[in-house]
């Protein structure tokens, strides 16, 4: 299936349906009067967060959504059925903005989230709603409000709680089929990985989602390579497994790439706490090894390099123990500050 996680669409809520202008007529009752009923009430636009999605690409095929009408009054002060809802289905972690790309109208992060984006109309009143003591016999109906209408953009940003970074060919795709059960494309060139894959991690009975990214080179913020437009998807994430090809010359100039398009990026993705790892080692002499960590040591400014090799395993689970208790004390923080009491508040 396509991986598709951004998406224009135009949707629209249904129209309220009018109100009815009729009369009583029986013949042993004399004075009917007026029973025109009211119009219905137009269909709402809802957008719902579901199990079992992982892209937008049911909104690739269909742009335009609708509410449904609201039924017409009717004689005898029947009131017309309310409109059905159109109802946006997409996976957790879709973000909904207006046409300006700016303005954040809706962030689905947990199943069974609904929130309702544009509201239907409201029904006419029918003549029965006219009467009077003076207006007898009124013969005007409301016709039925209008629903709004507008276009919006769905952006998807997979809830991941590690993201793996690094330069094409870093190995970053070997090491998620090597600590999950994700089955990513491996191949000895560049460019290998073209959508975000997703792994569930298990390490000492905890688990956590690793987010694979696609490579990034040189320039990407500016629309390099892939461009950053897969970064959106490391924004949720806790910890960054930043992953470094040792079997390359320059670590160093490889590392400051990553750091400056994170930098570029912004969203607070340099800030995030990063695990640097030294990829390929089985490929590496130790004399090699240890001049490389050197030279990564010096050019992250004195952070520990961890020597592992996603092909043989090496190194690995400690870089995974490390990512679930950066997780852990991430959680822990948010916790503690839901938990506390808002400023100015007093008991």
């Amino acid at each position: 299936m396509k991986f598709l996680d951004q998406a224009k669409i135009y949707i629209r809520a249904g129209d309220g349906g009018a109100g009815a202008v009729s009369f009583r007529r029986e013949k042993f009752l004399e004075f009917g009067g007026p029973d025109g009923g009211d119009g219905g009430k137009g269909g709402d636009v809802v957008i719902e967060c579901v199990e079992g999605l992982n892209t937008l690409i049911d909104y690739r095929y269909q742009q335009h959504f609708k509410g449904k009408t609201g039924m017409h009054g009717m004689g005898r002060n029947r009131h017309g059925f309310n409109g059905d809802d159109a109802v946006l289905k997409v996976p957790v972690g879709t973000q909904v903005y207006d046409e300006d790309e700016e303005t954040l109208l809706a962030d689905l992060t947990e199943v069974g989230q609904r929130v309702v984006l544009l509201k239907g109309g409201n029904g006419g009143f029918g003549n029965a709603h006219f009467k009077s003591s003076t207006n007898r016999a009124p013969r005007r109906a409301n016709p039925g409000q209008e629903g709004q209408e507008m276009w919006i953009w769905l952006r998807l940003k997979l809830i991941a709680d590690a993201g793996l970074v690094g330069l094409p060919n870093a190995g970053k795709s070997t090491f998620l089929a090597k600590v999950s059960a994700a089955k990513p494309k491996i191949a000895d060139y560049p460019f290998t990985t073209l959508t975000p894959g997703l792994g569930v991690v298990s390490i000492d009975a905890r688990t956590f989602v690793l987010a694979d990214i696609p490579g990034l080179i040189e320039g990407a913020s500016e629309g390099a390579g892939l461009g950053d437009r897969f970064l959106g998807h490391v924004e949720r994430c806790r910890v960054l497994v930043h992953l470094v090809d040792g079997t390359q010359e320059d670590v160093a100039e490889a590392y400051h790439v990553i750091r400056n398009e994170l930098e570029a990026y912004g969203a607070e993705l340099e800030d995030k706490p990063e695990i640097l790892c030294l990829n390929k080692c089985d490929a590496l002499s130790e004399e090699e090894r240890e001049e490389k960590r050197k030279a990564l040591v010096k050019a992250s400014r004195r952070k520990k390099v961890h020597l592992i090799s996603g092909v043989s395993g090496e190194g690995v689970d400690k870089v995974l123990h490390l990512v679930a208790d950066e997780i852990a004390a991430a959680n822990a923080v948010e916790k503690k500050a839901a938990e506390e009491p808002e400023e100015g508040w007093r008991p």
